[in-house]
């Protein structure tokens, strides 16, 4: 552990990092640090400096140095054998990096150039992006989007050290979702204060409809556990629908959930699409927010396909890889297969269980934004009226947006 991070621990996992210094210590970096270099932070990089400072990324307490991210890219671990599948690193260009180390401080800063952090920059080295994408996502195709961020986003160096974050970082103000924001401590107190001692988790980066409803319920049931919706805010996959949109539809799906069943708390970050490893890092990050159990569905955190048209990882890949570590994890995985609407049934089932001929029914993304533009009805099966209300106010009928 980096100095100047502190432990913190409780009943809901091990000992968590925590980064914010205190009151004085940040009006001291706010005065010095207008001398300082300065890096403004990508909205990737943003989120993972929230998410190092809150200790959703324990036990890392900075960037990733050159060993370990070398043996992360490799074996999906840190250079001390810890289990930790997903680089987190810190990309400046060359002539920044320089103007640090000869002062001895990196400012980070936000988009409105407010103080975010500073880092003493004790170790820097070239990036090969290609490289790394090879290794981590497992195709140098740039198709896929984290590959695509590496090989034309990335800047040439790698820098890490002592990490100083100020308050701002890990809870931003000012913001609409506020009420949904909690760091890992504070969920775990959470849910000790609501006597909870089992928490099964759900990530989602998309709207959540009938489907995933059913999923959670049974997986609450299943594992006698109690659910945490936890979707992802930070950036996703190009073309998803936005964050303020995606909210709204958890807000108005919440109430579905029998009375004290479920929380909704939204997790800031950026991810990285990388299926099986990825799969695996949310299962670190959410036994540090407290999860006793998660949920890895088929092809969690998938990117699409490649350039050839094919899936970059198998279905279940993602439920293997967790599966395999299974024994390091302090969250048990909760697997499930694709559901599919059996109408003649009126229910939700395994789409790889339903008997020969039988009608299973299902409606893609693609048609949901289609039937959003000719002003048609989502379907009841598919997704709660609440819903589907807060989809048909955001993305009115193209006849009416341009009338």
């Amino acid at each position: 552990m980096q100095a100047g991070a502190q432990g913190l621990s409780g009943p809901h996992g091990g000992t968590l990092v925590h980064l914010a210094v205190g009151p004085e210590r940040a009006v001291e970096l706010e005065r010095s640090a207008v001398r300082w270099p300065a890096r403004h932070l990508t909205d990737r990089q943003r989120c993972d400096l929230e998410l190092l400072a809150c200790g959703a990324f324990s036990p890392l307490s900075t960037f990733l140095g050159r060993a370990d991210h070398a043996s992360v890219c490799e074996r999906m671990r840190l250079a001390d054998g810890r289990l930790w599948p997903m680089p987190v690193a810190l990309d400046v260009d060359e002539e920044t990096l320089r103007s640090a180390q000869a002062c001895g401080h990196l400012a980070l800063r936000g988009d409105d150039g407010a103080l975010l952090a500073v880092l003493e920059p004790r170790e820097a080295w070239r990036v090969d992006p290609l490289q790394e994408a090879t290794a981590v996502f497992g195709t140098d195709d740039t198709a896929h989007p984290s590959v695509d961020a590496l090989v034309h986003r990335t800047e040439p160096w790698y820098v890490t050290g002592p990490l100083e974050v100020l308050p701002r970082a890990v809870a931003p103000p000012g913001r609409d979702d506020q009420d949904l924001r909690f760091t890992p401590a504070a969920l775990r107190r959470h849910f000790t204060d609501l006597g909870i001692t089992r928490v099964v988790a759900f990530n989602t980066r998309n709207p959540m409809h009938r489907a995933h409803h059913e999923l959670t319920v049974r997986a609450a049931r299943e594992t006698g556990a109690h659910l945490l919706v936890q979707p992802v805010v930070g950036p996703t996959k190009p073309g998803d629908i936005d964050v303020p949109t995606r909210v709204a539809c958890y807000r108005g799906l919440m109430p579905s959930y029998p009375t004290g069943q479920a929380t909704l708390a939204i997790l800031p970050l950026a991810m990285r699409m990388g299926g099986p490893r990825e799969a695996l890092w949310h299962a670190i990050i959410r036994q540090n927010f407290g999860a006793s159990h998660m949920i890895i569905g088929r092809d969690h955190a998938g990117p699409g396909v490649d350039s050839r048209g094919r899936p970059f990882y198998g279905a279940y890949a993602s439920q293997e890889l967790v599966r395999r570590h299974q024994d390091e994890l302090e969250v048990r995985m909760v697997s499930f297969p694709q559901l599919g609407y059996v109408e003649e049934r009126d229910t939700y089932e395994p789409v790889d269980q339903v008997p020969p001929g039988t009608r299973v029914r299902t409606v893609s993304g693609t048609e949901v934004r289609q039937r959003l533009a000719r002003g048609e009805e989502l379907p009841t099966w598919f997704t709660p009226p609440a819903v589907a209300a807060v989809l048909r106010d955001r993305f009115p009928p193209l006849s009416a947006a341009s009338a």
